[in-house]
């Protein structure tokens, strides 16, 4: 019993070491390819060859072209005057020619009226005294030319002496009303051209007519009229876009914003300008006129051939080693 064992035990141990040679055959390759290989670089080192290499940018030119610095404004169509058509008899009104938005030119009729006696007594006088000739019927006409904006009332109505009965408004009071800030009003003058952008994107040529002489005590603004020329079919109450130019210079050295570069409490100014192929230096600048994606650089003067940084500059030291990206 004892032998059996032995044996079977030897056996066994014959087994594994075939196994266990097997699985050596198997990876002795592998650890040799790994270590012929060698370690795979770290993250630090990718990054500090991206570094030595330079900051990926691309660059942008100097150009010389008008500048101007202007503030954007709403103004508001309107008309200034509007007359007031009222019934001068205690009547009823027996038609009406006209209809809300229709355009009336001056002494066009727009009501006729009779009397409450006139109608009550219908045409009895006539027949008694066909030389009286009364009638009772009163017309009532339009006193200037523009558009029925308001219609009060319609036939059969019974109206009284002194009562609304439509709205004219008048075509020749149209205008733009400008809330002007107040600190801005030395650049605007009476007689000044001006432009309005309408929301459809046409333009109107427009002048400052008057200044309204009152200032809103709660937003100080000041009401500026502005006329446009010629009869244009504009719905009031319509918003336009005006352009209040405060400076402008006919050939200014500018740069777009993003390649201008400042300090956190922008005291100081200065862009990447390159000074080699691959070697960006920092140039300290002055500003001027500044617009929405512009700024002017009043000094130094730069050559309009320069390769300023304008993208990849934020953060560039002194002078940094940069990669162009065409």
């Amino acid at each position: 019993m004892t032998g059996k064992l032995l044996q079977n035990f030897s056996s066994m141990l014959h087994k594994n070491k075939v196994y266990s040679f097997g699985i050596a055959m198997i990876l002795f390759p592998a650890c040799m390819f790994y270590s012929c290989k060698g370690p795979e670089p770290k993250a630090e080192d990718k990054e500090a060859k991206t570094e030595s290499a330079g900051t990926p940018v691309t660059l942008t030119k100097v150009s010389k072209e008008p500048i101007l610095e202007y503030v954007e404004l709403n103004a508001t169509s309107t008309f200034l005057m509007k007359s007031y058509v009222k019934s001068n008899i205690n009547g009823y009104i027996e038609t009406v020619t006209v209809k809300p938005g229709e355009f009336v030119t001056e002494a066009k009729p727009l009501f006729r009226l009779i009397t409450k006696e006139a109608k009550s007594i219908d045409n009895k006088v006539n027949e008694l005294n066909p030389g009286f000739k009364f009638s009772g019927v009163n017309n009532i006409k339009a006193n200037g030319r523009g558009y029925i904006t308001q219609l009060n009332h319609q036939a059969g109505d019974y109206v009284q002496d002194g009562e609304q009965l439509a709205v004219i408004s008048d075509v020749n009071s149209f205008a733009f009303i400008l809330n002007l800030p107040y600190e801005l009003k030395r650049y605007i003058k009476v007689g000044q051209k001006v432009d309005l952008q309408l929301a459809d994107g046409s333009k109107l040529a427009g002048f400052v007519a008057s200044y309204m002489p009152t200032v809103d005590p709660a937003s100080q603004t000041q009401n500026v009229v502005i006329k446009i020329s010629g009869d244009k079919n504009i719905p009031e109450n319509l918003i336009a876009k005006v352009k209040i130019i405060k400076t402008q210079k006919a050939g200014a050295i500018s740069l777009p914003k993003q390649a201008v570069l400042s300090n956190d409490v922008q005291s100081e100014f200065w862009v990447m300008q390159m000074i080699d192929a691959n070697t960006a230096a920092k140039v300290p600048v002055t500003k001027g006129i500044e617009t929405k994606d512009r700024i002017e650089i009043t000094s130094p003067t730069f050559d309009t051939t320069a390769d300023i940084i304008l993208t990849g500059n934020y953060g560039l030291p002194d002078t940094a080693k940069v990669v162009v990206n065409k």
